[in-house]
C-alpha cells in the first residue's frame, strides 16, 4: 500500500510556485536555451533517496535543474547560478544553490563552497527551494533575468558574500566548455527537447 500512494504522490506532483516562476523568468530570459539538462521530479532513483527532486507529502517538488547551457555567452551560467547565490541572502525562498562542483547554502552564509555529491553539476544549475516557495511566485530580481539590481546586494556588502565562481572552461558541455568566448558557431547543436525528469 504505501507503494501505491508514493507513487499516485509522484504521479501527482506539482512544481513548487518559486520554481514555476524561476524556470519561466530564465525561459523568458534565454528562449533558445538547452534543456536538455532541465528537470524537476526525481526518476525513481531519486525515489530511493533524500531529494528535493522527490515531492513532499503535500506533492510539492522544491528543486529545479536548469541546462547549463543559456546558448548566450557561456559565461552566463556562472552568472545565473552567482547572482541567485547573492539573492538567496535575502530571498528565504531559495534554499540552495549547487553549481560546477561547488555549493551555497545557509551554512556558510551562501559563501561557496565544494560540492562532495557523486554529481558535480557541470552540465546544470540546481536549485532548491524552502517551504516559503510552495505558495509564492513573486519575480526573482537579479540582473541577469531582470536587469535590476540584487535586493541588497551592494558593492560594500558583496565582498562578505563570497567569492564568484570562475567561468573558466571547465565545465563537460559539449559546445565548448562554460567561459567559451568563441565567435557564436560554436554553441549551434540542435535544439533538445525539454525533459521534465531527471536521472
Amino acid at each position: 500500500m504505501q507503494m501505491k500512494a508514493e507513487h499516485s504522490n509522484r504521479s501527482m506532483a506539482k512544481l513548487c510556485k518559486a520554481g514555476v516562476q524561476l524556470r519561466e523568468q530564465i525561459d523568458d530570459a534565454f528562449p533558445d536555451r538547452d534543456r536538455a539538462s532541465d528537470g524537476w521530479i526525481g526518476d525513481t532513483k531519486h525515489a530511493a533517496r533524500k531529494s528535493d527532486h522527490n515531492p513532499t507529502n503535500e506533492g510539492i517538488v522544491r528543486a529545479i535543474d536548469i541546462d547549463a547551457d543559456l546558448r548566450a555567452h557561456k559565461s552566463e551560467a556562472f552568472d545565473l547560478a552567482d547572482q541567485l547565490r547573492l539573492l538567496a541572502r535575502f530571498d528565504k525562498r531559495i534554499s540552495y544553490i549547487i553549481f560546477n562542483g561547488k555549493i551555497a547554502s545557509w551554512r556558510r552564509n551562501y559563501k561557496w563552497r565544494k560540492y562532495t555529491g557523486i554529481n558535480p553539476h557541470k552540465t546544470h544549475i540546481h536549485i532548491s527551494f524552502t517551504a516559503k516557495g510552495d505558495e509564492d511566485r513573486s519575480m526573482f530580481r537579479i540582473p541577469i533575468l531582470t536587469g535590476e539590481p540584487i535586493n541588497g546586494a551592494t558593492k560594500s556588502n558583496r565582498r562578505k558574500l563570497g567569492k564568484i565562481i570562475s567561468s573558466r572552461r571547465n565545465s563537460d558541455i559539449s559546445s565548448g566548455g562554460l567561459g567559451c568566448t568563441c565567435n557564436p558557431k560554436c554553441c549551434t547543436r540542435g535544439l533538445s527537447a525539454s525533459n521534465s525528469k531527471i536521472s
